[in-house]
């Protein structure tokens, strides 16, 4: 089951961002489609530290779901229609994919007849897509949930948002745990709520 939910897992993050990809390409920005990245073919999207690594060690120390990243796809938000809505777009993207898959393989669940091993493999499905999801949805740079807010915050806080954005990784890491512990607990009982 372990493989079967790295796949998942690898899937559910490659569609992820392939969505971002069509969604700059909608916006008027070729830029991940000539890189090669608009395929749902795994390896130009994987990391081998977000894709393989990261899942594997959580899977070790023995975390309830594996997590993982891929390779952002290029995007240059200068070619888009819309310069200012443009980028909050193509963010939003990447999580709406995720939320559309929770939405079928919910209802599969709830409509189609089928045995314990298929039932855990949907549940999977599930729980990775909506952590993906949520995970992605905190405002919190470089996730998406940060291009979509500043998005709609005035031009003159730009300075700051790129000062927010240049933060070390490991400022970010910090601040992304502490405030995926607000948003686990609601990840949870969405995940509980959708499958009972």
């Amino acid at each position: 089951m372990t493989i079967i939910a790295l796949l998942i897992l690898i899937l559910s993050i490659v569609a992820h961002e392939v969505a971002h990809g069509f969604a700059a390409l909608w916006q008027g920005d070729r830029t991940a489609r000539d890189a090669g990245r608009l395929t749902l073919n795994p390896i130009p999207h994987v990391d081998i530290v977000g894709s393989i690594i990261l899942p594997v060690t959580m899977f070790i120390i023995g975390m309830p779901f594996l997590f993982g990243y891929a390779k952002p796809v290029p995007i240059n938000p200068y070619n888009f229609k819309n310069i200012k809505y443009g980028e909050a777009l193509v963010a939003f993207a990447g999580p709406l994919v995720n939320i559309i898959f929770v939405a079928i393989f919910t209802a599969i669940l709830h409509t189609v007849p089928m045995g314990i091993e298929y039932t855990k493999v949907i549940y999977i499905i599930i729980l990775t897509n909506i952590v993906l999801a949520m995970f992605n949805l905190m405002p919190i740079p470089p996730l998406d949930g940060s291009k979509i807010l500043f998005a709609f915050i005035p031009q003159k806080f730009y300075r700051f948002r790129k000062s927010l954005e240049n933060k070390g990784f490991l400022f970010w890491f910090i601040i992304i745990i502490l405030i995926w512990q607000v948003f686990q607990p609601l990840t949870y009982w969405i995940f509980e709520t959708l499958v009972s």
